[in-house]
């Protein structure tokens, strides 16, 4: 393999495709596959205090990611997911736009790999990377948004073809995506009922760790924030006091 057919050579040809193209299913799933495990490595850290899971993840986040920046076809999430739909038909997308992507998420792991696996330091902003690369996986699997699809687009200022959900090809909905006027109340009271919910859960309860408690703080004014540690005052003095405080 030369540097030029490194660069430019990237995915599979596939008749009826001008340019070389990945399976979409497989990268949706793999994105899924990496998802779940993300979510598996937070439960375990939590619940039993081990760090080890976190840092076998991260490690093979890193180099999942390298493979799929060199070869798709030799990702180990890659072939997972190609396991799971196997028997479902074939997605093709632009290849060198999942590769833009996927060469973004190998830098955002490079951070993580660090300050996780080769020197643990673990802090709320650090914690907040690795939250936004599962919100990126779980985007791309649930949803097929490619957010690194996109900046692709905006970095090449044009059209790519063959996008994930096909939305460079989209210009009319279909009536099946369109909303009428009841769907678009639902959606409203929907999205407020979980707006508000969120709110009330993060105002409400009680911080057990410290990114638990950045989101407590995060959603209250100052003067909720102030009246909270007047009372948590009051309520210590009057422990130690009685009823002469």
């Amino acid at each position: 393999m030369n540097l030029k057919s490194f660069l430019w050579e990237y995915g599979e040809k596939v008749p009826g495709y001008d340019i070389r193209v990945v399976n979409e299913r497989e990268a949706r799933a793999s994105a899924g596959i990496l998802f779940l495990l993300g979510m598996i490595v937070i439960f375990v850290g939590i619940g039993f205090n081990h760090i080890i899971v976190a840092k076998v993840y991260l490690a093979f986040m890193w180099f999942d990611f390298l493979a799929r920046v060199i070869n798709p076809n030799y990702s180990p999430s890659l072939l997972l997911g190609r396991v799971v739909v196997q028997n479902q038909k074939p997605e093709y997308v632009g290849a060198m736009q999942k590769r833009f992507a996927w060469t973004l998420g190998w830098f955002m792991a490079f951070p993580m790999a660090y300050w996780f696996v080769l020197n643990w330091d673990i802090s709320f902003y650090k914690v907040l990377i690795c939250v936004l690369c599962l919100a990126l996986t779980f985007m791309e699997s649930a949803f097929s948004i490619c957010v690194g699809c996109m900046i692709y687009k905006a970095v090449i200022k044009e059209d790519p073809k063959y996008c994930p959900g096909g939305v460079c090809e989209m210009r009319i909905k279909e009536p099946i995506q369109t909303f009428n006027t009841t769907q678009q109340l639902m959606t409203i009271v929907t999205l407020a009922g979980l707006t508000i919910g969120i709110y009330l859960f993060l105002a409400n309860t009680e911080s057990k760790t410290f990114f638990g408690e950045f989101l407590h703080e995060a959603v209250l004014t100052e003067t909720q924030l102030q009246k909270e540690k007047d009372e948590a005052y009051q309520k210590e003095m009057e422990l130690e006091f009685g009823d002469d405080f």
